[in-house]
C-alpha cells in the first residue's frame, strides 16, 4: 500500500515537472511571449507599440519587457543646441582629464629631478650663476662708465661754466653722448639680469612649497598647475626663502 502511495507522488512530481518544462519550451518558442513594448504619453494619451513609436519622435519612450518591466528609456533626439553644449561639456572634461594627467606625471618627474631639499637649493644655485654673473659685470662696466663720464664732465666745464658759454667740440659732445647712451644700455641689461634673479629665485620658491607637500605625501597631481617657468616673479607669487638672492 505504502509502495504504490511512493509511486503514485513521484509519478505526480514527474507530471508536474514535465508540464513546467513543456510551459517553457512554450514560452521560449512564442514570439509573442517574449517581445517587447514601447509606450509613451502623448498630449495625455498614453500610446502603445511593438515599436519605437513615430508620434513620440520627440519625447521620451519606455521600452518595457513582456512581463510590463522597464527595459530601457529611449531618449528623443539631441537638439542642435543640446548636442552642442555636450561637445562644450566633453571638451571641458577632456581638458580637465589631460591636465590633471599633465600636472600627474610633471609632479612626479619633479619629485624624481629633487629628492631631497639639498639637490633642489643646488639646482638653483646653478640656475642663478649666468644671472648673477651678468650682473656682476654690468655693475663693473657702469663703474667704468661713470668713470669716463666724470672725466668728461671735467672737460667739459672748460667751455660750459658760470663765465664761460662755448659750444663744445664736436668729438667731445659725441664721446658725452656715446657714454650716455653706454650707460643707459647697461642700466637696462643689469635691470634685466635682476629681474632674472627674481624671477629664478621666484620659481624655485614655488617649487619647493609644492615639492615639501609631495614630499609629505601629497598625491601627484593634487596641487594645481605647476608654476610657468617663463613667468615674471611678481606672477609666480612665491616668496623669498633665506639665504636665496
Amino acid at each position: 500500500m505504502a509502495s504504490d502511495l511512493s509511486r503514485s507522488l513521484v509519478a505526480r512530481a514527474g507530471g508536474v515537472t514535465a508540464l513546467l518544462l513543456a510551459c517553457a519550451v512554450a514560452l521560449a518558442a512564442d514570439p509573442v511571449a517574449s517581445r517587447t513594448s514601447y509606450t509613451c504619453n502623448l498630449n495625455g494619451k498614453k500610446l502603445v507599440s511593438d515599436r519605437v513609436i513615430p508620434e513620440c519622435y520627440g519625447i521620451e519612450q519606455r521600452e518595457l519587457n513582456a512581463d510590463g518591466s522597464l527595459k530601457r528609456i529611449v531618449k528623443p533626439p539631441q537638439t542642435p543646441d543640446e548636442r552642442e553644449a555636450d561637445e562644450i561639456k566633453s571638451a571641458a572634461e577632456k581638458a580637465r582629464i589631460s591636465a590633471l594627467n599633465d600636472a600627474v606625471r610633471r609632479d612626479r618627474n619633479l619629485m624624481q629631478r629633487f629628492p631631497d631639499e639639498a639637490a633642489h637649493q643646488k639646482a638653483r644655485e646653478k640656475a642663478l650663476d649666468d644671472a648673477r654673473i651678468s650682473v656682476k659685470n654690468s655693475n663693473a662696466r657702469i663703474a667704468l662708465l661713470l668713470q669716463e663720464k666724470k672725466k668728461l664732465e671735467e672737460e667739459k666745464k672748460f667751455y660750459v661754466n658760470e663765465r664761460v658759454n662755448k659750444p663744445l667740440p664736436t668729438m667731445l659732445r659725441q664721446r658725452l653722448d656715446a657714454t650716455d647712451a653706454s650707460l643707459d644700455a647697461q642700466q637696462s641689461l643689469t635691470q634685466n639680469a635682476q629681474n632674472e634673479v627674481l624671477r629664478i629665485n621666484a620659481l624655485y620658491d614655488a617649487e619647493l612649497l609644492r615639492l615639501k607637500k609631495l614630499w609629505a605625501g601629497a598625491p601627484a597631481g593634487s596641487l594645481g598647475p605647476l608654476p610657468d617657468a617663463k613667468a615674471p616673479a611678481a606672477m609666480l607669487g612665491a616668496s623669498k626663502p633665506g639665504g636665496a638672492s
